[in-house]
C-alpha cells in the first residue's frame, strides 16, 4: 500500500488543522493505521493509532483531548483532527499502516509498521 499525507501548514497556537492520509489499493480496511511525528533533532514518536474497524483508538498522553483520529474505509483515508495546537506539536507528521489480522488491534511501536507516507509539516507559532 502507498500512503499520501496532506494537510500540514503554518498555524498559530490554539488553531486547528486536519491531516489526511490516502492509501492506494483495495485492502485499506485490512490495515491498522497510525500517525507518528518527528520534530527537528528528535526521534519519531507515536501520536495515535486506529484499528481496522475504527473501534479501538489509542493516543499518546500529550495529545489526548486535543487530537482525534478517524478513518473512512470507503475512501481509503485516515484523518487526524488536531485542535488547540501548541508550539510543541511542531513536527513532520507521518501516517503509517500495518496489516492486522484482528479488527481491534492498535500499535504504538513504529517498528510494527511496514508502510509509511512521506510526511506533512505542521508548524505552530506561539
Amino acid at each position: 500500500v502507498q500512503l499520501q499525507a496532506s494537510g500540514g501548514g503554518l498555524v498559530q497556537a490554539g488553531d486547528s488543522l486536519r491531516l489526511s492520509c490516502v492509501a492506494s489499493g483495495r485492502t485499506f480496511s485490512a490495515y491498522t493505521m497510525a500517525w507518528f511525528r518527528q520534530a527537528p533533532g528528535k526521534e519519531r514518536e507515536f501520536v495515535s493509532s486506529i484499528s481496522r474497524s475504527g473501534s479501538v483508538i489509542d493516543y499518546v498522553d500529550s495529545v489526548k483531548g486535543r487530537f482525534s483520529i478517524s478513518r473512512d474505509n470507503a475512501k481509503n483515508t485516515v484523518y487526524l483532527q488536531m485542535n488547540s495546537l501548541k508550539p510543541e506539536d511542531t513536527a513532520s507528521y507521518y501516517c503509517a499502516a500495518t496489516i492486522a489480522f484482528a479488527t481491534n488491534y492498535v500499535y504504538r511501536n513504529l517498528q510494527r509498521y511496514e508502510h509509511w507516507g512521506q510526511g506533512t509539516l505542521v508548524t505552530v507559532s506561539s
